[in-house]
């Protein structure tokens, strides 16, 4: 299939280029016609937090997004007068918004150093972020009347535009760093400009056809925040190497003496067999995220799978094109040295040099590789997951460092809880009673807070809904609050509410969501592992024809998985690069990275994997016995794979950098198990174990000079193969 393709694009290129275009262009116009459909707090709570939010959120009785105005003095003593007057100035100017519901009146804090005035915003809470920003504006405009003041606005809806902005700004502040070191990186590795320049203009067009695209798909699937930030980052990562893997063997069979069309069939055979392979391991590892059905997973598994499918479909159709129509200018203009350090057929000493402890001495080599890398996968076990708090998010965000100052002077800030029932109307005074009976046993409660005489209880238009809302001085992932939504589940809710005939009930809130995610995610664990392994091993099983091979894939990917999660685990929850990567620790890991990684870092590595024990089979299938098979394999191929897990490496050290935690966890991490997989796997782990097993690496099947080639890798027969 492979070949076929490459050879209708390579003889058809303006076709085959044009097609391309067209595509890109009609993803990203479509895409941004239709806008992407972003995902709500809704969307991404679980189990009985997430039916609490959504019955209470259908009939209306969501409580409102409010904003707080806080106003501090710049230094020393909070002058009251003119505090007073700029609460006046700020209630009167939002008082007159339509976009304001309700403007509390100011709040003194205990110590004197702040005034706070709260503000109601009108319509959806859901959606408050998307019109908070002429709330902001006019908020900003009272702070220039009182310029020896701070006056300041902060709320869930201010934070939320805040980061989405702080995540636009960091993915273009990335595309600014990763596109010239990307390509200073495939410079070295072509030694020619138009060689380098290809694989960063393929990923470029399949970025923005993957953005357009995703926009479509987000209709159906609503998109996570971050969930633009995977386009970029896969699309940078794979779109590039998928490109660099055809590149490297066109070039290399071009310099044995092959025609440049008959280089590309040749390419298209193996490196885009290996392409198109590897590519398929990436979206069934992403598609096992879906298993876990919770949107942030799934969001993030369809930007993924949509970027990998686009930037593997222009790999295998428009490159074969480019390249026939550039022939052999492909390697204009030349870098004099380092043209002459690439382009050779003699594989380096450097890497058959690294390869002889695991050629000479393959037992002990394995050996000493999986304990060393078993020590590092130690820390892991002592990982510690915990929901993203707004402690974690970086004080670039205005609204954060307004925040931090709203709690320093309101210390009785909580976290909320919210008791949502279900009734039919008729039992509506029987429900609000038993409400009112569970808000009296919280009175006294060290885990509650008082706040004023009445319950806060709100009802539905028509009666059959009603909710209370309780809080606790306690941040959302503290003990404290989990022992709140145990108390209320298992015990206060059962024994009032509980007992009205007919009645349902569910405690939702922030704490409440923290629980259920966790627990969604260890329920689902075991079953995204069972997917991506099971699916996995039959992949390169039918590819190989081999179930050593198979579980040997398996086997050594884990170990790197695991190893990548005890670095991860070093650097972030035990603070080993606080200070060089800008962070400050909260002694744990972000609670759904560890298994968005697990199946990213699956997928990827498959892709040297692939191309590498690729490579193993052809020599052995030329006759190679199997140590000299594996070196000139892996030392063959050894160039192509190091200049992509730089490009990875780079590309994703880049977004280790940015300042979201989220995307500077998941950077890292990808970081490290792509430098683990490509150094210590690929170079001593995955050559002393093919070594060790001998010709049993392809059993059931067999190895011999005279065997056909299974149709996918088999070489055009017109094709002279020396």
């Amino acid at each position: 299939m492979t070949v076929r393709v490459a050879r209708w694009s390579a003889g058809h290129p303006w076709r085959a280029i044009g097609l391309w275009i067209v595509f890109v262009v009609a993803c990203t116009v479509l895409g941004g016609a239709l806008g992407t459909n972003k995902a709500t707090d809704l969307d991404q709570a679980a189990r009985e937090a997430g039916t609490a939010g959504r019955v209470a959120h259908a009939h209306g009785v969501t409580p409102p997004a409010v904003e707080n105005v806080v106003i501090t003095s710049r230094s020393g003593a909070l002058p009251r007068a003119e505090a007073q007057r700029a609460a006046t100035d700020v209630t009167a100017a939002l008082r007159a918004m339509p976009q304001v519901a309700k403007v509390d009146a100011a709040v003194p804090s205990k110590d004197g150093t702040a005034l706070l005035v709260p503000v109601t915003l009108a319509g959806d809470p859901l959606t408050a972020k998307d019109r908070v920003q002429p709330v902001l504006d006019r908020t900003a405009t009272v702070q220039k009347e009182h310029p020896g003041l701070r006056v300041e606005q902060t709320g869930a809806a201010s934070i939320g535009k805040g980061m989405s902005e702080l995540i636009a700004k960091d993915l273009v502040r990335a595309d600014g760093i990763g596109f010239p070191v990307t390509l200073l990186i495939l410079v070295v590795a072509f030694g020619a400009l138009i060689a380098a320049g290809v694989p960063i203009l393929l990923a470029i067009t399949a970025i923005g056809g993957a953005t357009g695209l995703t926009a479509l798909v987000s209709h159906l699937v609503p998109m996570y925040d971050t969930a633009s930030s995977m386009t970029m980052l896969m699309g940078m990562a794979v779109g590039v190497d998928y490109s660099l893997f055809y590149l490297r063997r066109e070039r290399e069979e071009r310099m044995r003496g092959a025609h440049h069309r008959d280089a590309i069939e040749i390419a298209a055979a193996t490196s885009g067999h290996a392409v198109v392979v590897s590519g398929v391991a990436v979206i069934v590892a992403m598609a096992g995220l879906f298993l876990t059905q919770n949107v942030i997973f799934t969001s993030l598994a369809t930007a993924a799978i949509v970027v990998v499918a686009v930037a593997m479909l222009g790999s295998l159709t428009v490159l074969p094109a480019i390249l026939a129509k550039l022939g052999p200018r492909v390697d204009k203009p030349r870098v004099p040295v380092l043209w002459r350090l690439t382009a050779t057929r003699e594989n380096p000493r450097l890497w058959r040099a690294l390869l002889r402890p695991a050629l000479r001495h393959p037992a002990a080599t394995l050996l000493l590789a999986v304990v060393a890398l078993g020590a590092l996968a130690v820390p892991a076990l002592d990982m510690n997951l915990r929901s993203t708090t707004t402690d974690q998010l970086p004080r670039a965000i205005p609204a954060l460092r307004t925040y931090d100052r709203l709690v320093a002077a309101y210390p009785d800030q909580s976290t909320e809880h919210q008791i949502v029932v279900r009734s039919a109307p008729g039992e509506a005074a029987e429900v609000r009673t038993a409400l009112t009976d569970l808000a009296k046993r919280t009175s006294g409660d060290r885990l509650f807070i008082a706040r004023g005489p009445r319950p806060d209880i709100r009802a539905s238009a028509d009666g059959r809904v009603q909710t209370l809302t309780l809080a606790t001085p306690y941040g959302m992932n503290s003990g404290q609050a989990r022992d709140a939504v145990n108390e209320l589940r298992g015990d206060l809710v059962p024994a009032t509410v509980g007992r009205i005939a007919g009645a349902e009930h569910w405690v939702g809130g922030d704490a409440a969501a923290s629980i259920d995610f966790g627990k969604q995610i260890s329920e689902r664990l075991p079953l995204v592992v069972a997917f991506v392994l099971g699916l996995t091993f039959v992949m390169m099983t039918l590819m190989f024809r081999s179930v050593v091979v198979a579980l040997t894939a398996i086997l050594v990917n884990l170990l790197s998985v695991l190893a990548s999660f005890g670095a991860l685990v070093l650097i972030f929850q035990h603070t080993w690069l606080e200070k060089p990567l800008g962070f400050h620790s909260t002694g744990a890991i972000v609670a759904w990275i560890p298994l968005f990684l697990f199946a990213v870092l699956f997928g990827l590595s498959m892709d040297y994997h692939v191309f590498l024990v690729s490579r193993i089979r052809e020599a052995a299938r030329a006759g190679l016995p199997t140590r000299r098979a594996v070196a000139e394999g892996i030392a063959g191929s050894a160039g192509t794979v190091t200049s992509a897990a730089v490009i990875m490496i780079s590309v994703f050290a880049i977004f280790g950098a940015l300042r979201l935690m989220d995307m500077k966890e998941m950077g890292v991490g990808l970081a490290v198990a792509v430098l683990i997989d490509a150094v210590v796997i690929r170079i001593v782990v995955l050559p002393s174990a093919m070594v060790l097993l001998g010709r049993a690496n392809w059993w059931p099947g067999r190895m011999s000079r005279r065997a056909a080639a299974p149709a996918g890798d088999r070489i055009p027969s017109r094709v002279p193969v020396s």
